[in-house]
């Protein structure tokens, strides 16, 4: 199956620490974009295992994908 990178981080965790705070369940790091390997059939398959694991309703945002 392709590989594919997804360019991810959490916009909720962001928030909180312009806000002068941290998030209360992620760790600071998560408002820097972390670069994750996904495994699909197409980017598609990839991209619905991504947002799984790394969900838009907990503040995940794919902010890009390429093919590696």
């Amino acid at each position: 199956m392709p590989m594919y990178e997804f360019e991810i981080y959490n916009s909720a965790v962001v928030d909180a620490l312009k806000a002068g705070g941290s998030h209360k369940v992620f760790k600071d790091e998560w408002a820097d974009t972390h670069f994750i390997e996904f495994s699909g059939t197409d980017e598609t398959d990839a991209r619905r295992r991504a947002e799984r694991r790394y969900p838009a309703s907990q503040g995940f945002v794919i902010a890009g994908v390429k093919e590696v």
